[in-house]
């Protein structure tokens, strides 16, 4: 059964840390193939399932000694038909690696959550297309109906929420909303900012959050920023009531564009030092951030770094 489904702590404003990132996690500092970024691919072998449960034994202990809650995502951000249909996955198949991605992270939460560091689990969504770049373009209604799957499968899971990442447009976002209303889980709905602050879309942060908050009656539960470097979106935080809506950050660690991390050959992990104290002048703006955590080329050294620097 969910735990916090109903009630989902965060919410409360304290302070949720989140993973770093798991893609460029795996394939840059562990050597792992993932072809397409599908992490969720390792549930398939008793070894892959220990390295993501490595992964998370790291951030939860963090959580635990530093007495923050944690947000659990599951590795499914490709577990969807067209992601994976290239990887020779039918509709039964990912279906049941998505309730195992679930499962996995019961175990993790029962290992480690204590009163102190209460432990929610998510069932992470990515887009249909590229988390880059806006390919071909859904309406609201085809978005809710790809989506709906995945979303249906984790609402009967023990997953507490949904959370879709790398949001590239506002028909999808509002697509994944509507499938979460319906499936009766909360969603929560994290946008990729390009350099200029806008959504690969062209639409501003402001326009997007306005936008899917009038088309769903609010049905995101708050949103988040994710897959951009701080410096690319602090000039956009105005003091207006949307970004009120904002409670999540969870951004790269290098200031290179989209376009130029998808060129590189090397990881650019940043400076973990500074990321965190971007941080904590990103709180200044955003009254409501409480859920801390990283996106493309973080680890767990960027998540600790934040963690000094934001947690009072």
């Amino acid at each position: 059964m969910p735990k916090y489904r109903q009630q989902l702590p965060q919410l409360d404003g304290d302070t949720f840390l989140t993973d770093g990132g798991l893609e460029t996690t795996l394939v840059f500092h562990q050597g792992i193939e993932l072809p397409y970024f599908a992490a969720f691919d390792l549930l398939n072998s008793d070894a892959g399932c220990s390295t993501l449960y490595r992964y998370f034994d790291t951030y939860c202990r963090m959580a635990r000694e530093n007495a923050t809650g944690f947000i659990l995502e599951s590795a499914t951000w490709r577990a969807s038909a067209d992601w994976g249909g290239r990887l020779g996955y039918d509709a039964a198949a990912l279906a049941a690696i998505n309730r195992k991605a679930i499962a996995m992270l019961s175990d993790v939460r029962d290992q480690y959550e204590t009163e102190a560091s209460p432990m929610v689990i998510s069932g992470c969504i990515g887009p249909r297309g590229d988390g880059y770049r806006v390919e071909e373009l859904m309406t609201a209604e085809e978005a809710e109906q790809y989506h709906a799957v995945q979303i249906r499968t984790f609402a009967a899971s023990d997953a507490d929420m949904v959370s879709a990442f790398t949001m590239t447009n506002i028909p999808e976002a509002i697509g994944i909303s509507r499938a979460a209303e319906r499936a009766g889980i909360p969603v929560v709905i994290s946008f990729t900012l390009e350099t200029d602050g806008c959504l690969p879309s062209g639409d501003s942060l402001k326009e997007a959050i306005e936008a899917v908050d009038t088309a769903t009656d609010s049905a995101p539960v708050y949103y988040m920023i994710n897959c951009a470097h701080p410096t690319h979106f602090d000039h956009v935080l105005a003091d207006e009531p949307w970004l009120r809506r904002i409670r999540g950050v969870r951004a790269n660690a290098s200031c290179m564009s989209h376009a130029e991390l998808d060129q590189a050959e090397e990881l650019d992990d940043g400076n973990p030092e500074e990321l965190g104290a971007q941080y904590r002048l990103l709180q200044q703006s955003l009254a409501n951030l409480n859920v801390l955590g990283g996106c493309c080329g973080t680890d767990h050294r960027h998540v600790d770094a934040i963690c000094r620097a934001c947690v009072h």
